[in-house]
């Protein structure tokens, strides 16, 4: 800042204001120019925009209001000076801006800044120009400080006002290249002339006491300024400025004689100026472009005059400025007070002096310990020379200004020791505030309050610089901080003042420089501005000074310093504050649950008193009082009547420290919302409620008084006239007049397509307003609309608080069913002028509200208030225009569906207008009904029944029968389009259906079955039902039939009555055989599906060569109870014979060998397609049937191309009739009965052979011969071992056979179930379609998000659902899988669902959930290293679907999580767990709380009754493990109040996460995966999934089963393989001995043959 403009400044260093004008006053926006003349004289003109017709006026108009101007200011001045006439009519007339912009035929005022001065000159033609001219400036403000300039004002304080000057013989020269002045407001030249501009002086009088250097503290400090100084110098002076922005150079001259003359009351003090170019000198001295210059000539010559003084005032000052020189107060080794030198006034020494403001400050401190920093500035020298302002000026001055040689150095360090003192409150009062008050006893006055006064005193060399008032360096100002000591910490920043000390460093370091008066410090000097600015971060032209800071020899950084600076004002404030001790009454304790942020306090211990003594008075509980404007925080704008309720005084009596607060319930709060102090059972509870809490210091401060009855009941009627007391819409002339467009057609119906207003305003009327309305009169009907009934908007009946109104429109049809169209709230805003408007916005956001014909209703309302709500209407018609002819609502979007041969389903159809409202008809019309397909007729009639309804909306048809043979020509879909036709030419109404075939009359079977094809077992490999309706029309896809068997079987085992299915379900079936249904064809393919079950036909009559009738077998298609279809035909005949003679007798106890059956035709050629292959399905084996108990036939042997050998038949050991039966183990009706007679035999010795025994088995040696003769016992012995081992095989057999039945029973079971899954499913597809389409649509986006998630685990589970379910009983490797995490939940809103998955990861949203750890185990196998074997298990499995898995991936055991164990909540379909609600100590949930997240999460139906073994549910396993009791909350604020109750963590749905255990999740990320969002289930919908997951756990439970009897079959097969085995190696070595004498043993092939013939 250059010298000129330091004339312009305040003591406390900010700009004086020229004007105080703002953007729009009383009288609109106001233009001002000032026009320089071609005579050298100035005319002001200013022009009102209200005034003007148009902002663009030619030349010549703004000339004649110039001219007129002109003649009505100067004409007599003009007249006496006799100056150059102007030519006002030349034709050359033209007006010219400063930058010499000419304006020759119009003036755009737009172009104008408005309140502000701009110059014009004005140009008449005539060639005479002028640089000077009169009366150009305005110096009129501080005129009068002429008169009273001091005597003893010398001419070196005058210099020292003006700083830089040239002494040249007779006058003085001053030249600054600082930013210069121009003619704006902001930097106008005006300022440096006008007088006393940035001083304010109140004492005029007595101005200056005693002899130079004593002055006054708050005189003098930058002296009179530069017209005073330069008047005082020299009687003229002329002054030029530019500044860089301006191409002009401004003059302003200045007269002594003239100035001194025109002074006074009454009189302006204008002077002369002028504009020229700037000349070559000037340029050149200011390469930058701006620049000041101040002549003055006539030097005075001054002698110093003798003034009278105040001697104390003068002795307290120069105590002050030399204190430390006269007494130092610093502790030293000795303790005792030093007195370096000794001063004296008037020959009084100074230290005997017991006043000024040091001695007085020094008295009133807290004599605690100080706050003491050391600071060293440093700089290097180059930046010293180029970036110090002051130093080249400086040179200049240093040639008049000796002592002042060593600070013109560069300098390279200044050093500075602060020390902060703590001034505390004690008794209530400030001790600031008792130093100020002595001050102004001792008459050393200041005009600084408790607020302003200054908080740093420096001296330099021991030497305070009286101009040095500063405010708090950045480090002593309190930084705004959250939490409940906020207050405490402002109000105690305050308590603090801090005493510099500058020293030079050596003789060659100025350090800190003083101003030349010595009482400050230079302004620009970079030192200067640093410790200014100590406590902030220096800005980056600053760098180069840099700060080291120490505290008691320790370096601190600022961070530190604010860290150990705030922590010696507590620990001031605990030790020395005290606010006020007690209260006149016994005081109630508060410990805890108090809101210390509202109440202002920090302590956790209040006493709450209703009376004490404060400033001499008694304040009481109840009393009525006025808290002035600005008396503290929150009482800004407007004075503040209120209630006093408590006074609270922080911790226990005695304690140091506290605060005192006044509780005072505001005139506008009820009683029942100010605040409550309850005391229950011994505890104490403050709430604060809407009460004010304020400092006891408004009492102190003069700010709280006591008010009167007359006062407060004047402020309650006040206070009632002003508050909101009905709420009104404006109508259309009051909203024309705010210039919006917002009346609501209230008078009249409108027809539909009606524009609606694009704004609603709404206002709160006063209860003045319904004052001035019941003093007319006027009933509750004009107070609403009253507004429209006065002449214009008046504002004094605008409610202008900032209160929330809400709006809602209500649309009401026909139906009388209300429907809830927009609503919104806003607060207040202005409009034209006008404050308080509610403005809904309506047209631009709902263009098409009145399309729909109803009755439109417009309430609004005020939330929690006992204000009636506005309510206005709004009738819409229908317009009387057809349009359009259509379906009722609920046919247009109905598919009909009707069968050849029935009637069409009776409709509904209505006329239009042309925004879809229904026209009521007047008539009945008629119609002509169509139904055709790409352009071809299928059906078409005249004949149906036509009613109106009783409302005339709506016609209803029916009685339409649909007759057709040509149904085949649109099949498969038989989609078509309905039209109805109306007689009198509307357009045709159409709607999609479906015309299907009619039901089933006949069948055909392409090609017809021949008995050449049946055999019993045989399958049917090529046969097609063809089905027709009545009309010749083949029957359509998926139609359920019935068939009925004799004979025949379907080898799927799906019983007779099939569930039909398409083509693709057909295809996507996991089964071998097609299901018989009806296809696309209209025919029922049966094609490989059909066996003959019936036997072969049977012998009349036994042992007879002639054959009996064939067996008849049928099949037949019934549909309902009609047959439709049957036709018989017949099987062939075969007979089993005995090829091998069967002897009539034989030996008893031998056996017969190599017995041959065959089975013949009826020709008697053996039929070799009777061949045993189990393996393919043909079971051909032969049982022989003994007619004793002693077997039971369960020995099969095989047929080979229709031959079946018995290698060995025992005979029984009893002579007489053997007879067995031989017969066919699958058709009994293919048996023969042999006969044959038994005959003793000789007994053979025991001597005749010789063998070992031992251990049940016999061995015989290889080379010794056959005995001939065997001991009965031996033989005996021998069979009963065999019949021991026979009768195991049984027992095996049994046991086989029986679960073999269990086995057969399941799988009938099995297939019992499936079928009605798959029926319950469809039924659920169908009923969920609509309702669930979006959910499903999330659902199926959220599967396509994880697929892309390659080569993990979940993407491969999730694309092989797609072909095989989770849980799949089938599948051996789904059937176990529960499925991923992130498709086992569903929320009920999108936030939530991406919060909850952020809060566990991406790995445990896509983690694998199975039953048990047994089938974890299964999905990964390892090599001999421990590394993954990726060849096997579930990534070899993958690899082979083409998703291989290269990742690491999660998975859970359900089995092994500990589940929740506290049971359910009560009823709950869901069932959530019952876990208890988070209390905080008041007994109350947490605010915001909005549940636990393990119940936030819903289950699906599919997922519901999923079950571990031991019962246990998903909810109180998987997510119970995954969530814990993690709480939901609102908001973050909500979360971090019940921080300390949510032990598991806790999530708000404004994006906050905390995991517990202190960790906090900051950021945001927008989770890929998250849980989807699903619509409830309809009821009816939720019993079909709880239907098909009962038939799912049946469905699993019988695979189990057979899963378990299959493996206990296949065991007792292994067993009685090794039974047989044993029999077998029995029989080969002991055969010879148990068959009796001499029969031929046969040992290799035919024993082998025999034996696997058994096993069969």
């Amino acid at each position: 800042m250059s010298f000129m403009e330091e004339e312009v400044l305040s003591p406390r260093g900010k700009k004086r204001r020229i004007a105080n004008i703002s953007g729009h006053n009383e009288l609109g926006v106001i233009y001002k120019f000032k026009i320089l003349l071609p005579n050298s004289t100035t005319v002001g003109l200013t022009l009102h925009e209200h005034n003007l017709s148009n902002l663009q006026m030619s030349v010549q108009e703004f000339i004649g209001l110039v001219r007129t101007e002109y003649f009505r200011n100067h004409l007599q001045i003009e007249s006496l000076d006799k100056r150059q006439k102007i030519m006002w009519k030349s034709k050359d007339l033209y007006i010219e801006d400063i930058s010499e912009k000419r304006m020759n035929h119009s003036i755009d005022l737009r172009k104008f800044q408005p309140h502000k001065c701009h110059i014009l000159q004005l140009n008449d033609g005539s060639g005479q120009s002028a640089d000077t001219f009169k009366d150009m400036w305005d110096l009129t403000p501080d005129t009068d400080l002429l008169a009273e300039l001091p005597e003893e004002y010398t001419f070196e304080s005058a210099l020292a006002d003006l700083i830089h000057v040239d002494l040249v013989e007779d006058r003085i020269s001053i030249f600054d290249s600082g930013p210069g002045m121009d003619a704006s407001d902001e930097n106008s030249i005006v300022k440096w002339g006008r007088m006393g501009a940035s001083l304010h002086r109140p004492s005029k009088a007595h101005a200056i006491g005693g002899k130079p250097p004593y002055l006054k503290p708050f005189f003098g400090m930058f002296g009179y300024g530069g017209p005073i100084a330069s008047m005082h110098l020299g009687r003229r002076a002329l002054v030029s400025s530019k500044t860089k922005e301006s191409k002009k150079v401004y003059s302003l001259h200045l007269e002594r004689e003239a100035l001194l003359s025109g002074s006074g009351s009454g009189l302006t003090w204008r002077t002369a100026g002028g504009i020229r170019n700037p000349s070559e000198e000037e340029t050149a001295k200011s390469p930058h472009g701006s620049f000041t210059k101040v002549y003055i000539t006539t030097v005075e010559i001054f002698e110093p005059k003798i003034r009278s003084l105040n001697v104390f005032q003068v002795q307290c000052k120069m105590k002050d400025i030399y204190f430390p020189y006269i007494q130092c107060d610093e502790v030293c080794n000795t303790g005792k007070t030093r007195t370096p030198v000794e001063f004296q006034v008037n020959g009084l020494n100074l230290i005997n002096i017991n006043g000024g403001e040091v001695g007085t400050t020094n008295f009133h401190s807290s004599n605690g310990p100080e706050f003491v920093l050391q600071l060293r500035f440093s700089q290097n020298q180059d930046n010293a020379a180029t970036k110090s302002p002051g130093i080249p000026l400086l040179n200049i001055f240093s040639r008049m200004k000796n002592s002042y040689s060593s600070g013109l150095r560069s300098s390279q360090e200044a050093n500075a020791r602060l020390k902060c003192v703590y001034f505390p409150i004690v008794e209530g009062k400030e001790n600031l505030e008792t130093i100020l008050e002595k001050l102004e006893a001792e008459g050393c006055k200041t005009n600084e309050n408790y607020d302003s006064f200054s908080r740093v005193s420096i001296r330099r060399l021991g030497r305070l610089l009286p101009d040095a008032r500063w405010s708090q360096l950045p480090f002593m100002q309190y930084k705004l901080r959250k939490g409940d000591k906020g207050q405490l910490l402002k109000r105690c920043f305050k308590r603090v003042k801090c005493f510099i000390g500058i020293n030079f460093v050596s003789d060659t370091d100025a350090g800190f420089n003083p101003t030349p008066s010595k009482t400050d410090l230079a302004h620009h000097n970079p030192f200067t501005r640093a410790l200014k600015d100590f406590g902030n971060k220096p800005p980056e032209h600053w760098r180069e000074i840099s700060v080291e800071i120490r505290r008691s020899g320790n370096l601190l950084t600022l961070s530190q310093l604010e860290k150990v600076y705030q922590d010696w004002i507590y620990q001031m404030h605990d030790l020395y504050d005290e606010e006020i001790d007690s209260g006149e009454d016994q005081p109630v304790i508060v410990v805890g649950s108090l809101d210390k942020k509202k109440l202002g306090i920090s302590s956790d211990v209040v006493r709450v008193h209703e009376i004490i003594r404060r400033k001499g008075k008694s304040w009481k509980r109840g009393q009525k009082i006025k808290i002035l404007k600005g008396a503290c925080p929150g009482c800004h704008k407007n004075n503040i009547f209120a209630t006093l309720e408590y006074i609270l005084l922080e911790g226990f009596q005695g304690d140091t420290g506290g605060e005192a607060r006044l509780i005072c319930r505001p005139l506008s709060i009820p009683d029942e919302d100010g605040s409550i102090l309850a005391v229950d059972v011994g505890t104490a509870r403050f709430d604060c409620h809407g009460s004010l809490s304020l400092p006891i210091s408004v009492i102190d401060a003069g700010k709280c008084l006591c008010v009167e009855s007359s006062e407060w009941h004047l402020q309650l009627e006040k206070q009632r006239q002003k508050s909101p007391s009905v709420i009104d819409i404006l109508c259309e002339r009051h909203c024309l007049e705010l210039e919006v467009d917002g009346a609501l057609p209230i008078d009249a119906p409108v027809y539909a397509g009606h524009v609606p207003p694009k704004e609603i305003v709404a206002v709160l009327r006063p209860g003045s307003f319904v004052s001035s309305s019941a003093s007319k009169k006027l009933d509750e009907k004009y107070i609403i609309k009253g507004s429209c009934d006065s002449k214009n908007l008046d504002q004094k009946y605008i409610v202008k608080d900032n209160l929330e109104l809400y709006m809602e429109v209500q649309f009401m049809d026909d139906t009388k069913n209300g429907k809830h169209i927009y609503s919104n709230h806003v607060t207040p805003s202005s409009r034209n002028g006008f404050y308080g408007l509610y403005i809904f916005p309506l047209g631009h956001k709902f263009p098409q509200l009145f399309h729909k014909a109803g009755l439109y209703t417009f309430t609004v309302f005020l939330k929690d208030s006992i204000l009636k709500s506005c309510k206005k209407t709004v009738l819409v018609k229908p317009l009387p225009k057809v349009s359009s002819w259509r379906f009722s609502s609920d046919a247009q979007n109905t598919v009909y569906s009707v069968r050849a041969g029935s009637c069409l389903a009776p409709f509904s159809i209505a006329c239009y207008d042309s925004f879809e409202n229904q026209i009521p008809l007047a008539s009945k019309p008629e119609f002509i009904i169509k139904i055709n397909s790409n352009g071809r007729i299928i059906v078409r009639s005249d004949k149906m029944n036509v009613e109106l309804s009783s409302d005339n909306l709506t016609l209803k048809v029916e009685d339409v029968l649909i007759e057709s043979s040509d149904l085949d020509k649109i099949r498969p879909s038989y989609a078509a389009t309905l039209m109805i036709y109306p007689r009198d030419e509307l357009p045709p109404i159409s709607v999609a259906c479906e015309v299907n075939p009619g039901p089933l009359e006949h069948a055909i079977a392409q090609p017809p079955v021949s008995n050449s094809q049946l055999l019993p077992g045989c399958v049917i490999e090529e046969l097609v039902l063809e089905m027709f309706d009545a009309y010749g029309n083949h029957a359509k896809e998926g139609l359920e039939v019935e068939f009925n068997l004799d004979g025949f079987c379907f080898q799927d085992h799906n019983g007779l009555n099939r569930k039909i299915k398409s083509n693709s379900d057909v295809m996507q079936c996991d089964c071998k055989y097609n299901h018989p249904a009806v296809d696309d064809r209209g025919c029922i393919d049966l094609s490989g599906l059909l066996r003959v079950r019936a036997g072969y036909g049977r012998n009349g009559r036994q042992h007879n060569n002639e054959m009996g009738a064939l067996r008849v077998v049928s099949l037949s298609v019934l549909s309902g109870n009609k047959v439709i279809f049957k036709q018989e035909v017949q099987t062939q005949k075969r007979e089993l014979r005995a090829a091998s003679i069967v002897p009539h007798s034989c030996a008893a106890g031998s056996q017969l060998e190599n017995i041959v059956f065959e089975i013949v035709n009826s020709e008697g050629e053996v039929d070799e397609t009777v061949h045993d292959e189990e393996k393919h399905g043909k079971i051909h084996t032969l049982r022989i049937i003994y007619d004793s108990s002693d077997s039971d036939g369960s020995v099969r042997f095989a047929f080979r191309n229709g031959r079946c050998i018995i290698p060995t038949i025992p005979l029984p050991q009893k002579q007489g009739d053997f007879t067995f039966l031989a017969v066919h183990s699958c058709h009994p009706e293919l048996s023969l009965t042999i006969k044959v007679s038994l005959v003793e035999v000789p007994k053979v010795k025991q001597e005749d052979f010789e063998l070992r025994y031992p251990n049940e088995n016999m061995l015989l040696l290889q080379d010794s011969p056959a005995p001939m003769h065997v001991d009965n016992d031996l033989v005996e012995l021998l069979m009963n071992d065999e019949k021991e081992i026979e009768d195991d095989i049984y027992k095996i057999g049994l046991f086989i056979g029986e679960n073999e039945r269990k086995l057969t029973l399941l799988y009938k079971q099995k297939g019992d179930i499936e079928p009605s899954i798959e029926k319950l499913q469809a039924s659920a597809e169908d009923d969920s379609f609509n309702s669930h389409q979006g959910y499903m649509s999330n659902k199926e986006s959220l599967m396509e998000c994880i697929e892309k998630k390659d080569k993990s685990a979940a993407a491969f589970f999730c694309n092989l659902s797609r072909k095989i379910p989770f849980q799949d009983p089938g599948s051996q490797l789904m059937k176990d899988i529960v499925g991923v995490v992130a498709l086992l939940g569903t929320v009920h809103i999108n936030l939530l669902g991406r919060l909850l998955a952020e809060y566990l990861g991406e790995d445990q949203m896509l983690a694998v959930v199975c039953r048990s750890y047994e089938v974890a185990s299964k999905l990964e196998k390892y090599e001999l290293d421990g590394k993954v074997d990726h060849a096997h298990a579930l990534y070899a499995i993958a690899k082979l679907y083409g998703r291989p898995i290269n990742d690491r991936f999660l998975v859970i055991c359900l089995e092994n999580i500990r589940p929740y164990t506290e049971g359910f909540k009560d009823n709950d379909p869901q069932r959530k767990l019952n876990i208890p609600n988070p209390i905080l100590p008041t007994g109350e949930v947490p605010a915001g709380f909005l549940g636990y997240a393990v119940n936030m999460v819903e289950l699906g139906l599919d997922h519901l009754h999923t079950r571990t073994t031991t019962g246990q549910g998903l909810r109180e396993t998987l997510f119970y493990c995954l969530f814990g009791e993690l709480q939901v909350y609102q908001t973050r604020e909500d979360m971090k109040k019940a921080c300390f109750y949510a032990r598991h963590g806790a999530v708000s749905l404004d994006g906050g996460i905390m995991k517990g255990n202190g960790i906090i999740s900051f950021g945001y990320r927008e989770p890929q995966i998250s849980f989807p969002v699903a619509t409830p289930e309809s009821p009816k919908k939720v019993r079909i999934l709880e239907m098909i997951e009962e038939n799912r756990t049946s469905l699993r439970m019988v695979h189990d089963e057979i899963g378990r009897l299959n493996k206990v079959v296949n065991k007792a097969k292994k067993k009685l393989h090794r039974k047989i085995s044993q029999s077998r190696k029995l029989l080969d070595r002991f055969g010879p001995y148990m068959r009796g004498s001499y029969l031929e043993y046969h040992t290799n092939n035919t024993a082998n043959n025999s034996l696997e013939n058994s096993l069969k």
